[in-house]
Protein backbone atom coordinates (compact mmCIF):
# COMPACT_ATOMS: atom_id res chain seq x y z
CA UNK A 1 0.00 0.00 0.00
CA UNK A 2 1.30 3.23 -1.31
CA UNK A 3 -0.31 4.94 1.93
CA UNK A 4 1.06 4.83 5.70
CA UNK A 5 -1.58 2.60 7.03
CA UNK A 6 -3.56 4.32 9.61
CA UNK A 7 -6.49 3.05 11.41
CA UNK A 8 -8.81 3.66 14.24
CA UNK A 9 -11.25 2.00 17.04
CA UNK A 10 -13.55 4.50 18.69
CA UNK A 11 -15.85 3.26 21.00
CA UNK A 12 -18.32 5.61 22.90
CA UNK A 13 -17.45 5.27 27.01
CA UNK A 14 -21.33 4.27 27.67
CA UNK A 15 -20.35 1.02 29.98
CA UNK A 16 -18.51 -2.01 29.04
CA UNK A 17 -16.47 -2.94 25.99
CA UNK A 18 -19.05 -5.69 24.26
CA UNK A 19 -16.97 -8.64 22.77
CA UNK A 20 -18.22 -7.87 19.73
CA UNK A 21 -16.12 -4.52 19.86
CA UNK A 22 -13.46 -6.17 21.10
CA UNK A 23 -13.43 -8.29 18.42
CA UNK A 24 -13.81 -4.99 15.89
CA UNK A 25 -10.58 -3.67 17.91
CA UNK A 26 -9.22 -6.76 16.96
CA UNK A 27 -9.37 -6.73 13.66
CA UNK A 28 -7.76 -3.27 13.35
CA UNK A 29 -5.16 -3.88 15.37
CA UNK A 30 -4.19 -7.25 12.66
CA UNK A 31 -5.04 -5.29 9.55
CA UNK A 32 -2.23 -2.07 10.84
CA UNK A 33 0.43 -4.56 12.17
CA UNK A 34 0.27 -6.82 9.26
CA UNK A 35 0.71 -3.40 6.82
CA UNK A 36 3.10 -1.72 9.42
CA UNK A 37 0.79 1.03 10.14
CA UNK A 38 -0.70 2.54 13.14
CA UNK A 39 -3.63 0.89 15.62
CA UNK A 40 -5.30 4.70 16.97
CA UNK A 41 -7.72 4.45 19.66
CA UNK A 42 -10.31 7.63 19.86
CA UNK A 43 -13.06 8.41 22.47
CA UNK A 44 -16.31 8.94 20.83
CA UNK A 45 -17.82 10.69 23.88
CA UNK A 46 -19.91 13.33 22.19
CA UNK A 47 -23.06 12.07 23.64
CA UNK A 48 -22.43 13.53 27.36
CA UNK A 49 -26.04 12.12 28.53
CA UNK A 50 -24.76 8.19 28.10
CA UNK A 51 -21.44 9.14 29.16
CA UNK A 52 -20.51 7.05 32.08
CA UNK A 53 -17.22 7.27 34.60
CA UNK A 54 -14.59 4.69 34.23
CA UNK A 55 -15.79 3.35 30.86
CA UNK A 56 -12.83 4.92 29.07
CA UNK A 57 -10.40 3.27 31.12
CA UNK A 58 -12.15 0.10 31.28
CA UNK A 59 -11.46 -0.42 26.88
CA UNK A 60 -8.36 0.78 27.90
CA UNK A 61 -7.40 -2.17 29.58
CA UNK A 62 -9.39 -4.45 27.87
CA UNK A 63 -7.55 -3.94 24.60
CA UNK A 64 -4.14 -4.24 26.72
CA UNK A 65 -5.27 -7.32 28.60
CA UNK A 66 -6.11 -9.01 24.84
CA UNK A 67 -2.34 -8.09 24.18
CA UNK A 68 -3.67 -5.38 21.39
CA UNK A 69 -2.50 -2.38 22.55
CA UNK A 70 -3.34 1.00 20.65
CA UNK A 71 -0.40 3.19 19.36
CA UNK A 72 -1.88 6.51 19.86
CA UNK A 73 -4.86 7.58 21.96
CA UNK A 74 -5.59 9.14 25.07
CA UNK A 75 -2.07 10.23 27.21
CA UNK A 76 -0.27 7.92 24.41
CA UNK A 77 1.65 9.45 21.40
CA UNK A 78 -0.65 12.00 20.93
CA UNK A 79 0.49 13.22 17.70
CA UNK A 80 -2.78 13.86 16.16
CA UNK A 81 -4.51 14.53 19.85
CA UNK A 82 -6.71 15.23 21.68
CA UNK A 83 -8.31 11.99 21.35
CA UNK A 84 -11.52 12.67 23.10
CA UNK A 85 -14.10 14.05 21.13
CA UNK A 86 -15.53 16.01 23.46
CA UNK A 87 -11.95 17.51 24.43
CA UNK A 88 -12.43 19.05 20.60
CA UNK A 89 -15.92 19.96 20.36
CA UNK A 90 -14.89 23.64 19.38
CA UNK A 91 -13.41 22.22 16.14
CA UNK A 92 -16.35 20.99 14.55
CA UNK A 93 -18.20 23.83 14.70
CA UNK A 94 -15.64 25.39 11.99
CA UNK A 95 -16.36 22.61 9.66
CA UNK A 96 -20.47 22.58 10.55
CA UNK A 97 -20.37 26.41 8.97
CA UNK A 98 -18.36 25.63 5.97
CA UNK A 99 -20.54 23.15 4.81
CA UNK A 100 -23.83 25.67 5.65
CA UNK A 101 -21.44 28.17 3.61
CA UNK A 102 -21.04 25.97 0.65
CA UNK A 103 -24.57 24.87 0.80
CA UNK A 104 -24.25 21.33 1.90
CA UNK A 105 -25.93 21.65 5.39
CA UNK A 106 -28.81 24.19 6.42
CA UNK A 107 -29.70 25.32 9.55
CA UNK A 108 -33.45 23.71 11.00
CA UNK A 109 -34.98 25.52 14.00
CA UNK A 110 -38.29 22.73 13.98
CA UNK A 111 -38.49 21.85 17.67
CA UNK A 112 -38.89 18.35 18.62
CA UNK A 113 -42.40 18.24 19.57
CA UNK A 114 -43.10 19.91 15.75
CA UNK A 115 -41.12 16.98 14.17
CA UNK A 116 -43.27 14.58 16.49
CA UNK A 117 -46.02 15.84 15.50
CA UNK A 118 -45.14 15.26 11.70
CA UNK A 119 -43.92 11.79 12.28
CA UNK A 120 -47.92 11.30 14.31
CA UNK A 121 -49.62 12.66 10.97
CA UNK A 122 -47.58 10.50 8.55
CA UNK A 123 -48.64 7.31 10.85
CA UNK A 124 -52.11 8.01 10.71
CA UNK A 125 -52.05 7.93 6.58
CA UNK A 126 -49.85 4.75 6.47
CA UNK A 127 -46.49 6.78 5.57
CA UNK A 128 -43.31 7.56 7.34
CA UNK A 129 -42.05 10.48 7.98
CA UNK A 130 -38.70 11.83 6.49
CA UNK A 131 -36.80 14.71 6.71
CA UNK A 132 -35.32 15.34 2.81
CA UNK A 133 -35.64 16.96 -0.38
CA UNK A 134 -39.49 16.31 -0.43
CA UNK A 135 -40.59 18.41 2.57
CA UNK A 136 -37.53 20.41 3.59
CA UNK A 137 -38.51 23.36 2.13
CA UNK A 138 -41.85 22.92 3.76
CA UNK A 139 -40.09 22.90 7.54
CA UNK A 140 -38.88 25.54 9.64
CA UNK A 141 -35.09 25.38 8.38
CA UNK A 142 -32.55 28.05 6.65
CA UNK A 143 -33.95 26.27 3.26
CA UNK A 144 -37.82 27.72 3.76
CA UNK A 145 -37.16 31.02 5.74
CA UNK A 146 -35.70 34.32 4.82
CA UNK A 147 -31.86 34.93 5.69
CA UNK A 148 -33.31 37.72 7.67
CA UNK A 149 -35.38 35.65 9.50
CA UNK A 150 -32.80 32.77 10.10
CA UNK A 151 -30.63 35.57 11.36
CA UNK A 152 -32.78 36.98 13.33
CA UNK A 153 -33.47 33.01 15.20
CA UNK A 154 -29.71 32.86 15.39
CA UNK A 155 -29.26 35.68 17.22
CA UNK A 156 -32.78 35.27 19.54
CA UNK A 157 -30.44 32.12 20.91
CA UNK A 158 -33.41 29.95 19.54
CA UNK A 159 -32.39 26.06 19.49
CA UNK A 160 -31.40 24.88 16.12
CA UNK A 161 -29.69 21.91 14.67
CA UNK A 162 -27.28 21.66 11.30
CA UNK A 163 -28.26 18.65 8.77
CA UNK A 164 -27.16 17.82 5.84
CA UNK A 165 -28.49 18.47 2.80
CA UNK A 166 -28.77 14.94 0.83
CA UNK A 167 -29.33 15.34 -3.15
CA UNK A 168 -32.11 14.66 -5.45
CA UNK A 169 -31.93 12.21 -8.10
CA UNK A 170 -28.77 10.96 -7.85
CA UNK A 171 -26.99 7.25 -7.56
CA UNK A 172 -24.19 6.91 -4.80
CA UNK A 173 -21.68 3.84 -6.12
CA UNK A 174 -19.88 3.53 -2.66
CA UNK A 175 -17.38 0.63 -2.65
CA UNK A 176 -16.57 -1.40 0.61
CA UNK A 177 -13.59 -4.05 0.79
CA UNK A 178 -15.68 -7.28 2.39
CA UNK A 179 -19.10 -5.94 0.60
CA UNK A 180 -18.22 -5.02 -2.77
CA UNK A 181 -19.96 -2.26 -4.79
CA UNK A 182 -23.08 -0.64 -2.87
CA UNK A 183 -25.83 1.48 -4.76
CA UNK A 184 -28.01 3.96 -3.05
CA UNK A 185 -30.62 6.28 -4.06
CA UNK A 186 -30.40 9.27 -2.45
CA UNK A 187 -34.18 9.89 -2.62
CA UNK A 188 -34.39 7.42 0.27
CA UNK A 189 -31.73 9.46 2.14
CA UNK A 190 -33.23 11.89 5.10
CA UNK A 191 -31.08 14.69 6.10
CA UNK A 192 -29.13 13.82 9.05
CA UNK A 193 -28.31 16.07 12.18
CA UNK A 194 -24.53 16.99 11.88
CA UNK A 195 -24.88 19.16 14.89
CA UNK A 196 -26.81 19.16 17.76
CA UNK A 197 -28.47 21.85 19.97
CA UNK A 198 -26.49 21.04 22.88
CA UNK A 199 -23.14 22.55 20.86
CA UNK A 200 -21.81 18.66 20.35
CA UNK A 201 -21.79 17.15 16.97
CA UNK A 202 -23.25 14.44 16.37
CA UNK A 203 -21.38 11.09 15.37
CA UNK A 204 -21.57 11.58 11.80
CA UNK A 205 -19.55 15.11 11.34
CA UNK A 206 -17.37 14.27 14.23
CA UNK A 207 -16.47 10.94 12.45
CA UNK A 208 -15.74 12.27 9.35
CA UNK A 209 -14.06 15.38 11.08
CA UNK A 210 -11.36 12.91 12.80
CA UNK A 211 -10.45 10.31 10.20
CA UNK A 212 -9.80 13.21 8.09
CA UNK A 213 -7.68 15.11 10.51
CA UNK A 214 -6.07 11.95 11.88
CA UNK A 215 -4.91 10.55 8.19
CA UNK A 216 -6.99 7.78 8.48
CA UNK A 217 -6.46 5.64 5.62
CA UNK A 218 -8.86 2.63 6.33
CA UNK A 219 -12.00 2.62 8.58
CA UNK A 220 -12.83 -1.02 9.82
CA UNK A 221 -16.12 -0.79 11.48
CA UNK A 222 -19.24 -3.26 12.65
CA UNK A 223 -21.98 -3.81 9.81
CA UNK A 224 -24.37 -1.66 12.22
CA UNK A 225 -22.57 2.04 10.64
CA UNK A 226 -23.53 0.39 6.90
CA UNK A 227 -26.34 2.62 6.53
CA UNK A 228 -24.50 5.70 7.25
CA UNK A 229 -22.14 4.86 4.73
CA UNK A 230 -23.90 7.05 2.47
CA UNK A 231 -23.58 10.22 4.35
CA UNK A 232 -20.42 9.62 5.11
CA UNK A 233 -19.28 8.89 1.73
CA UNK A 234 -21.25 12.36 0.87
CA UNK A 235 -19.35 14.38 3.56
CA UNK A 236 -16.30 13.13 2.20
CA UNK A 237 -16.98 14.65 -1.20
CA UNK A 238 -18.70 17.88 0.48
CA UNK A 239 -15.35 19.04 2.22
CA UNK A 240 -13.45 17.81 -1.08
CA UNK A 241 -11.47 15.28 0.98
CA UNK A 242 -10.39 11.75 0.49
CA UNK A 243 -12.47 9.09 1.71
CA UNK A 244 -10.46 6.28 3.54
CA UNK A 245 -11.28 2.79 2.61
CA UNK A 246 -14.43 0.89 4.62
CA UNK A 247 -14.47 -2.36 5.70
CA UNK A 248 -18.03 -3.34 7.45
CA UNK A 249 -17.56 -6.46 10.11
CA UNK A 250 -19.97 -9.10 9.96
CA UNK A 251 -22.39 -9.15 13.35
CA UNK A 252 -21.60 -11.98 15.69
CA UNK A 253 -25.04 -13.37 16.06
CA UNK A 254 -26.57 -15.33 19.06
CA UNK A 255 -25.47 -19.02 19.66
CA UNK A 256 -29.07 -20.25 18.20
CA UNK A 257 -27.69 -17.94 14.93
CA UNK A 258 -30.59 -15.64 14.95
CA UNK A 259 -29.96 -12.06 16.05
CA UNK A 260 -27.12 -10.34 17.23
CA UNK A 261 -25.43 -11.68 20.48
CA UNK A 262 -26.66 -9.42 23.36
CA UNK A 263 -25.74 -9.45 27.13
CA UNK A 264 -28.99 -11.40 28.14
CA UNK A 265 -27.67 -13.97 25.68
CA UNK A 266 -24.59 -14.62 28.02
CA UNK A 267 -26.41 -14.06 30.92
CA UNK A 268 -29.18 -16.68 29.84
CA UNK A 269 -26.65 -19.49 28.70
CA UNK A 270 -23.97 -18.75 31.74
CA UNK A 271 -21.25 -16.92 29.81
CA UNK A 272 -19.67 -13.56 29.58
CA UNK A 273 -20.06 -11.23 26.66
CA UNK A 274 -17.39 -8.37 28.32
CA UNK A 275 -14.19 -8.97 28.24
CA UNK A 276 -13.23 -8.04 31.57
CA UNK A 277 -15.53 -7.90 34.73
CA UNK A 278 -17.71 -4.43 34.81
CA UNK A 279 -19.54 -2.91 37.47
CA UNK A 280 -21.90 -0.34 37.02
CA UNK A 281 -22.38 2.99 38.61
CA UNK A 282 -25.80 1.33 40.34
CA UNK A 283 -23.47 -1.39 41.50
CA UNK A 284 -24.44 -4.30 39.19
CA UNK A 285 -21.87 -6.81 38.21
CA UNK A 286 -21.23 -8.48 34.71
CA UNK A 287 -19.07 -11.58 34.39
CA UNK A 288 -15.62 -10.65 32.45
CA UNK A 289 -13.41 -13.61 30.22
CA UNK A 290 -10.40 -12.95 32.34
CA UNK A 291 -12.21 -13.52 35.89
CA UNK A 292 -13.95 -16.49 34.95
CA UNK A 293 -10.57 -18.02 34.17
CA UNK A 294 -10.19 -17.31 30.64
CA UNK A 295 -6.76 -16.60 29.02
CA UNK A 296 -6.30 -13.85 26.35
CA UNK A 297 -4.39 -16.10 23.82
CA UNK A 298 -7.76 -18.06 23.50
CA UNK A 299 -10.07 -15.10 23.50
CA UNK A 300 -8.23 -13.81 21.49
CA UNK A 301 -7.71 -16.95 18.39
CA UNK A 302 -11.58 -17.25 18.91
CA UNK A 303 -12.45 -13.54 18.26
CA UNK A 304 -10.36 -13.69 15.37
CA UNK A 305 -12.57 -16.43 13.64
CA UNK A 306 -15.99 -14.68 14.07
CA UNK A 307 -16.33 -13.49 10.42
CA UNK A 308 -12.78 -14.55 9.17
CA UNK A 309 -11.44 -17.77 7.88
CA UNK A 310 -8.04 -17.90 6.87
CA UNK A 311 -8.74 -20.34 4.02
CA UNK A 312 -6.62 -23.34 5.97
CA UNK A 313 -7.82 -25.84 8.53
CA UNK A 314 -5.16 -24.55 10.73
CA UNK A 315 -7.18 -23.21 14.31
CA UNK A 316 -4.72 -22.23 16.51
CA UNK A 317 -2.88 -18.63 16.00
CA UNK A 318 -0.69 -16.85 17.95
CA UNK A 319 -0.60 -13.42 17.62
CA UNK A 320 1.67 -12.86 15.14
CA UNK A 321 0.80 -15.91 13.03
CA UNK A 322 -2.84 -14.24 13.36
CA UNK A 323 -1.16 -10.79 12.23
CA UNK A 324 0.83 -12.80 9.03
CA UNK A 325 -2.08 -14.45 8.15
CA UNK A 326 -4.83 -11.50 8.34
CA UNK A 327 -6.74 -10.39 5.09
CA UNK A 328 -9.09 -8.20 4.83
CA UNK A 329 -10.72 -10.12 1.50
CA UNK A 330 -10.89 -13.25 3.80
CA UNK A 331 -13.70 -11.71 6.07
CA UNK A 332 -17.14 -12.92 5.53
CA UNK A 333 -20.37 -11.06 4.19
CA UNK A 334 -22.71 -13.22 6.86
CA UNK A 335 -23.44 -12.77 10.36
CA UNK A 336 -20.65 -15.36 12.72
CA UNK A 337 -22.03 -17.26 15.70
CA UNK A 338 -21.00 -17.31 18.63
CA UNK A 339 -19.97 -20.72 19.80
CA UNK A 340 -19.64 -20.80 23.68
CA UNK A 341 -18.43 -24.11 23.32
CA UNK A 342 -15.98 -23.29 21.09
CA UNK A 343 -14.11 -21.00 22.81
CA UNK A 344 -14.06 -23.24 25.73
CA UNK A 345 -12.39 -25.19 23.12
CA UNK A 346 -9.43 -22.43 22.57
CA UNK A 347 -9.38 -22.17 26.28
CA UNK A 348 -8.19 -25.99 27.06
CA UNK A 349 -5.49 -25.58 23.91
CA UNK A 350 -4.30 -22.96 25.85
CA UNK A 351 -4.38 -24.59 29.46
CA UNK A 352 -1.82 -27.08 27.95
CA UNK A 353 0.36 -24.87 26.86
CA UNK A 354 0.76 -22.68 30.22
CA UNK A 355 3.56 -23.49 32.57
CA UNK A 356 2.71 -25.53 35.64
CA UNK A 357 4.63 -23.48 37.57
CA UNK A 358 2.41 -20.49 36.33
CA UNK A 359 -0.80 -22.06 36.85
CA UNK A 360 0.18 -23.85 40.62
CA UNK A 361 0.77 -19.81 41.81
CA UNK A 362 -3.06 -18.85 40.04
CA UNK A 363 -4.74 -22.16 41.30
CA UNK A 364 -3.09 -21.05 44.95
CA UNK A 365 -4.08 -17.37 45.25
CA UNK A 366 -7.53 -19.22 44.09
CA UNK A 367 -7.79 -21.43 46.77
CA UNK A 368 -7.27 -20.59 50.73
CA UNK A 369 -7.03 -24.42 52.01
CA UNK A 370 -3.95 -24.47 49.79
CA UNK A 371 -1.98 -21.56 51.41
CA UNK A 372 0.15 -23.64 53.31
CA UNK A 373 1.14 -26.14 50.64
CA UNK A 374 4.51 -26.00 48.82
CA UNK A 375 4.06 -24.83 45.34
CA UNK A 376 6.46 -26.94 43.85
CA UNK A 377 4.03 -29.59 44.89
CA UNK A 378 0.95 -27.90 43.55
CA UNK A 379 3.03 -27.73 39.89
CA UNK A 380 3.77 -30.85 40.17
CA UNK A 381 -0.36 -31.54 41.09
CA UNK A 382 -1.29 -29.37 38.44
CA UNK A 383 0.76 -31.54 35.34
CA UNK A 384 -1.61 -34.39 36.43
CA UNK A 385 -4.70 -32.90 35.95
CA UNK A 386 -4.28 -30.16 33.87
CA UNK A 387 -4.92 -32.19 30.45
CA UNK A 388 -8.63 -32.30 32.15
CA UNK A 389 -9.32 -28.92 32.97
CA UNK A 390 -10.71 -25.39 30.84
CA UNK A 391 -10.31 -23.05 33.33
CA UNK A 392 -7.90 -23.19 36.57
CA UNK A 393 -10.99 -22.88 38.76
CA UNK A 394 -11.47 -26.34 37.47
CA UNK A 395 -8.60 -27.66 39.50
CA UNK A 396 -9.93 -28.00 43.08
CA UNK A 397 -12.42 -30.67 41.98
CA UNK A 398 -9.72 -32.50 39.77
CA UNK A 399 -7.07 -32.56 42.26
CA UNK A 400 -8.61 -31.89 46.07
CA UNK A 401 -7.57 -35.44 46.87
CA UNK A 402 -3.86 -35.12 46.42
CA UNK A 403 -4.25 -32.19 49.69
CA UNK A 404 -7.14 -33.86 51.61
CA UNK A 405 -8.18 -37.14 51.89
CA UNK A 406 -11.91 -38.21 51.28
CA UNK A 407 -14.41 -37.86 53.71
CA UNK A 408 -16.86 -39.92 51.99
CA UNK A 409 -16.63 -42.04 49.14
CA UNK A 410 -19.29 -41.78 45.56
CA UNK A 411 -22.10 -44.08 46.60
CA UNK A 412 -22.69 -45.52 42.90
CA UNK A 413 -18.21 -45.78 42.81
CA UNK A 414 -18.70 -47.83 46.07
CA UNK A 415 -21.02 -50.44 45.21
CA UNK A 416 -19.42 -50.57 42.20
CA UNK A 417 -15.89 -51.30 43.93
CA UNK A 418 -16.61 -52.85 46.84
CA UNK A 419 -16.85 -56.75 45.91
CA UNK A 420 -17.27 -59.83 49.17
CA UNK A 421 -13.33 -60.67 49.20
CA UNK A 422 -12.24 -56.38 48.90
CA UNK A 423 -11.81 -56.03 52.36
CA UNK A 424 -8.88 -58.78 52.21
CA UNK A 425 -7.74 -57.99 49.23
CA UNK A 426 -7.19 -54.37 50.25
CA UNK A 427 -5.44 -55.80 53.62
CA UNK A 428 -3.07 -57.53 51.47
CA UNK A 429 -2.53 -54.73 49.24
CA UNK A 430 -1.73 -52.83 52.17
CA UNK A 431 0.82 -54.89 53.45
CA UNK A 432 2.42 -55.07 49.85
CA UNK A 433 2.58 -50.95 49.85
CA UNK A 434 3.86 -51.08 53.94
CA UNK A 435 6.99 -53.45 52.73
CA UNK A 436 8.34 -51.00 49.77
CA UNK A 437 11.24 -49.16 51.06
CA UNK A 438 11.70 -47.17 47.68
CA UNK A 439 7.89 -45.39 46.87
CA UNK A 440 8.68 -44.72 43.53
CA UNK A 441 5.76 -44.42 40.93
CA UNK A 442 7.20 -47.19 39.12
CA UNK A 443 8.40 -49.46 41.93
CA UNK A 444 4.99 -49.43 43.58
CA UNK A 445 3.53 -50.10 39.47
CA UNK A 446 5.92 -52.89 39.44
CA UNK A 447 5.14 -54.70 43.28
CA UNK A 448 1.45 -54.13 42.93
CA UNK A 449 0.84 -55.32 39.55
CA UNK A 450 3.22 -58.36 40.06
CA UNK A 451 0.96 -59.54 43.02
CA UNK A 452 -1.96 -59.10 41.29
CA UNK A 453 -1.02 -60.87 38.02
CA UNK A 454 1.16 -63.44 40.32
CA UNK A 455 -2.13 -63.98 42.25
CA UNK A 456 -4.54 -64.71 39.31
CA UNK A 457 -7.04 -61.47 40.77
CA UNK A 458 -8.42 -59.37 38.52
CA UNK A 459 -6.98 -55.86 37.91
CA UNK A 460 -10.32 -54.43 38.75
CA UNK A 461 -11.08 -55.89 42.00
CA UNK A 462 -8.19 -54.65 43.43
CA UNK A 463 -7.23 -51.14 41.30
CA UNK A 464 -11.06 -50.14 41.78
CA UNK A 465 -11.07 -50.37 45.48
CA UNK A 466 -7.64 -49.00 45.68
CA UNK A 467 -8.72 -45.49 43.78
CA UNK A 468 -11.76 -45.09 45.60
CA UNK A 469 -9.27 -45.37 48.87
CA UNK A 470 -7.24 -42.71 47.46
CA UNK A 471 -10.04 -40.18 45.73
CA UNK A 472 -13.16 -41.06 47.19
CA UNK A 473 -14.48 -41.72 43.31
CA UNK A 474 -13.33 -43.89 40.48
CA UNK A 475 -11.54 -40.80 39.06
CA UNK A 476 -8.25 -39.07 38.59
CA UNK A 477 -4.95 -39.41 37.04
CA UNK A 478 -3.07 -42.74 37.68
CA UNK A 479 -3.12 -44.58 41.07
CA UNK A 480 0.05 -44.59 40.99
CA UNK A 481 1.15 -41.09 40.20
CA UNK A 482 -1.34 -40.36 43.49
CA UNK A 483 -0.02 -42.73 45.83
CA UNK A 484 3.71 -41.13 44.84
CA UNK A 485 2.00 -37.69 45.23
CA UNK A 486 0.56 -38.08 48.98
CA UNK A 487 3.36 -40.78 50.50
CA UNK A 488 3.55 -44.02 52.39
CA UNK A 489 2.06 -42.55 55.31
CA UNK A 490 -1.11 -41.18 54.07
CA UNK A 491 -1.82 -44.02 51.31
CA UNK A 492 -1.81 -46.58 54.12
CA UNK A 493 -3.94 -44.48 55.94
CA UNK A 494 -6.39 -44.12 53.42
CA UNK A 495 -6.32 -47.89 52.58
CA UNK A 496 -6.99 -48.46 56.79
CA UNK A 497 -10.39 -45.82 56.05
CA UNK A 498 -11.93 -47.45 53.19
CA UNK A 499 -10.84 -51.06 55.57
CA UNK A 500 -13.23 -49.63 58.35
CA UNK A 501 -15.65 -48.38 56.27
CA UNK A 502 -16.27 -51.46 54.68
CA UNK A 503 -16.73 -53.44 57.98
Amino acid sequence: MSKQVRVRFAPSPTGPLHIGGVRTALFNYLFAKKHNGTFVLRIEDTDQNRYVEGAEQYIIDSLNWCNIPFDEGPNKNEKFGPYRQSERKDLYKQYADQLIKSGHAYYAFDTAEALDAHRKDHETKGKTFIYNWHNREKLSNSLSLSAEDVQAKLDAGEDYVIRFKSPQDQTLHLKDIIRGEIKIDTNILDDKVLFKADGMPTYHLANIVDDHLMEITHVIRGEEWLPSLALHYQLYDAFGWEAPEFAHLPLILKPTGKGKLSKRDGDKLGFPVFPLEYTSPEGDVSRGYKEDGYFAESVVNFLAFLGWNPGTEQEIFSLEELIEAFDLSKVNKAGARFDPDKIKWFNHHYMQEQSNDDLAEAFKQNHDSLKDIDVNYISMVVGLIKERATFVNDFWDLSNFFFEAPTEYDEKAFKKAIKDDTKSIMTDVKSIINNIENFEVETLQNNVKGWITSNDIGFGKVMMPLRLALVGALQGPDVFDIMYMIGKNETVKRIDSLIEKIG
